[in-house]
C-alpha cells in the first residue's frame, strides 16, 4: 500500500464520475444513465457472487456459499429500489430526451442476460460475449441438483447430464428428490438451506422484474421498447419465469 493513494484514486472516481455523457440539454437523462450504469455495476459483483456460489457447491462447501448467495438476494433487492428513483421521472420527462436514445435498450444488457443464463434461465437466443461463456457451463441449478445427486437423492440423469446450453426443463424426479430433504429438514438442513436461499434468489428476480413493468408502464405506458420489443406486453411476459421451478413445485406435494 502506498502512502499516496487517495480516496479517488483508489475507487477510480474521474473515470466512474466522468463516465456520464447525456446526448441531451434535458435534465433528466442524467439520472436515466446513472440509474442504469448503476445496475451494471450491481450486475457485475453479482455474476462475482454467482460465480462464487457455483464454484462452492461444485466442491460440496454447501454452506460457505450461502454467504454469496444471500449477497445476491441483497443486492437484487438494491436494484429493485432504484426503480423507485427512475419512478421520479415522468412520462413528459423522459419523452423530452427518448430520442436520442435511439435503437439503445435495457434489453441488450449482456450482464443482465448471462445473470440468468448463470442461474438456469436459458430460453432466450440473446447472446453477447458473458451470456454465450456461461451457456456452455452448467448452471447454478445444474450445480445444486449435483450436489443434491452426490448426497444420496435419486436425481434423474437426464437433470445431470444433458445439453447445457438447452433450456432447462422441469422434472418430477428432481422436484421429487427436493420435496424429500424438505420433509427431513433437521436431517438434510445444509441442502434445506441452500434451497431456501436459492428461492431468495429467485423471489428478489421475480420482484425485479415485477417492479420493472410498473416502472416502464408508469413511464412509456403501452409504447414499444427502444430496443424493439413490445415495451410492457414484453415485460409481463417474464414475470413467471423461475430460475429453480422445482423448488416452487414441490410446496405444493409437501
Amino acid at each position: 500500500m502506498t502512502d499516496d493513494m487517495t480516496y479517488g484514486r483508489y475507487l477510480a472516481l474521474d473515470a466512474i464520475l466522468g463516465a456520464q455523457h447525456p446526448l441531451s440539454t434535458k435534465h433528466d437523462e442524467l439520472l436515466f444513465i446513472i440509474i442504469h450504469q448503476t445496475k451494471e455495476l450491481w450486475l457485475k459483483q453479482t455474476i462475482a457472487e454467482i460465480a462464487k456460489a457455483k464454484t462452492l457447491i461444485a466442491a460440496d462447501h454447501l454452506v460457505k456459499a450461502y454467504k454469496s448467495l444471500a449477497r445476491v438476494s441483497r443486492i437484487q433487492a438494491v436494484m429493485t429500489l432504484s426503480w423507485d428513483v427512475l419512478a421520479t421521472m415522468t412520462p413528459s420527462d423522459y419523452t423530452e430526451f427518448r430520442g436520442v436514445l435511439g435503437s439503445s435498450s435495457g434489453f441488450q444488457s449482456d450482464q443482465f442476460r448471462a445473470v440468468e443464463v448463470m442461474l438456469g434461465i436459458r430460453d432466450s437466443q440473446r447472446h453477447g460475449p458473458l451470456t454465450a461463456q456461461a451457456a456452455v457451463e452448467p448452471s447454478l441449478w445444474d450445480d445444486a441438483n449435483a450436489a443434491l445427486a452426490r448426497a444420496g437423492f435419486a436425481v434423474p440423469e437426464a437433470a445431470l447430464s444433458r445439453d447445457w446450453s438447452q433450456p432447462y426443463a422441469p422434472s418430477e424426479g428432481v422436484e421429487a428428490a427436493w420435496a424429500d430433504v424438505y420433509r427431513d429438514t433437521e436431517r438434510y438442513w445444509d441442502l434445506y438451506q441452500l434451497a431456501e436461499k436459492l428461492v431468495d434468489v429467485d423471489d428478489a428476480l421475480a420482484t425485479w422484474r415485477h417492479k420493472h413493468v410498473l416502472t416502464v408502464s408508469r413511464i412509456i405506458g403501452g409504447k414499444r421498447g427502444t430496443g424493439g420489443t413490445a415495451g410492457v406486453p414484453y415485460l409481463q411476459s417474464t414475470l413467471s419465469k423461475r430460475a429453480f421451478p422445482e423448488l416452487w413445485s414441490l410446496r405444493t406435494r409437501l
